[in-house]
């Protein structure tokens, strides 16, 4: 398993950007698919975005499609989420995570190595 570390959450008001980032560390980050889960308080875990080993596929949920972009930099082992015109609704914790080596990318279940989040929160 990789061990990964966010960055980048905060407060923003409604319509504005974050870009959230992800390191992750060992040699098999080229080989995993990565994404962003996200938990609002007292609802269960969101799988929001999900990018292949080369980032040449992408998933998105319907709640964040046309506005979040996942994005990954196998050189410097790292992946983004640039989130843009963001709602309240979209307040909530965000992990990082991984799957194992060869791991589908788009399937929720797949993931099995995960950070310990970061903030997101957006005012009305």
């Amino acid at each position: 398993q990789v061990q990964l570390v966010e960055s980048g959450g905060g407060l923003v008001q409604a319509g504005g950007s974050l870009r959230l980032s992800c390191v992750a560390s060992g040699r098999t980050f080229s080989s995993t698919g990565m994404g962003w889960f996200r938990q609002a308080p007292g609802k269960e875990r969101e799988f929001v975005v999900g990018i292949s080993w080369n980032g040449g596929s992408t998933y998105y949920a319907d709640s964040v499609k046309g506005r979040f972009t996942i994005s990954r930099v196998n050189a410097k082992n790292t992946v983004y989420l640039q989130m843009n015109s963001l709602k309240p609704e979209d307040t909530a914790v965000y992990y990082c995570a991984a799957t194992s080596p060869g791991g589908y990318y788009w399937r929720s279940y797949e993931y099995v190595s995960w950070g310990q989040g970061t903030q997101v929160t957006v005012s009305s």
